[in-house]
């Protein structure tokens, strides 16, 4: 996966411009509501890659730390020379969140939830709520499943996740974890680690917020 993301940096926002109105639009409704759930927060970003969605975070926030395992992504977000003094961004492992500053009251994970394995959403979420203060809010958002988009989907027997196989730009093929979830899968999973859970599925892309109890 690291791998992968590495790679893929240089290329990863053209996924964010593609000429889809439905796409654009639910994009646009997308950064308002994250615009919103950050306003004034401390936040915790995990994923954050090349900081596209931490730089709309920004437009709110009051302070942002960035975590990214793919150290040629975080290059690419850091010459972005976000608000300096209000965004960091930090290498790291999304499931060892322990040496991370605290004081966080929000926690922001865009487009990262369908890389988690399925065993180990259990240890994620532990990990990353541990990481905030109780009462803090989280924002998530994800792909939806549609036919064509985004790569060949690959199920394997007896392995319950699923996989994209996608091709880069410089000609390699490479088989990522990315796994969907309709919303009572969501419910399931989140409701009863959280509290005033919110699932929005559109056509393109899901978003979940919570609070942490």
């Amino acid at each position: 996966m690291k791998d992968y993301y590495n790679k893929r940096a240089s290329e990863y926002e053209a996924v964010y411009h593609r000429d889809d109105p439905v796409r654009q639009r639910e994009l646009a409704h997308m950064a308002a509501t994250l615009e919103k759930a950050m306003y004034g927060k401390r936040v915790l970003e995990i994923a954050c890659g090349t900081g596209y969605w931490t730089e709309k975070a920004a437009m709110t926030a009051e302070h942002i730390i960035g975590v990214d395992a793919a150290s040629e992504a975080l290059e690419i977000a850091r010459s972005k020379n976000l608000s300096s003094g209000k965004v960091d961004f930090h290498l790291g492992d999304a499931y060892k969140l322990d040496a991370i500053e605290n004081g966080f009251n929000a926690g922001l994970a865009m487009f990262w939830f369908s890389h988690v394995p399925r065993a180990r959403i259990g240890e994620f979420l532990r990990g990353f709520h541990t990481a905030l203060e109780k009462g803090s809010i989280v924002f998530m958002a994800e792909n939806m499943l549609q036919e064509g988009i985004g790569g060949e989907l690959i199920r394997k027997p007896g392995i319950e996740d699923t996989f994209k196989r996608r091709m880069l730009a410089d000609g390699s093929v490479h088989e990522v974890l990315k796994n969907y979830y309709d919303q009572s899968e969501l419910e399931a999973i989140f409701s009863p680690l959280v509290t005033d859970l919110r699932i929005e599925m559109e056509t393109c892309f899901y978003r979940v917020q919570y609070v942490i109890a």
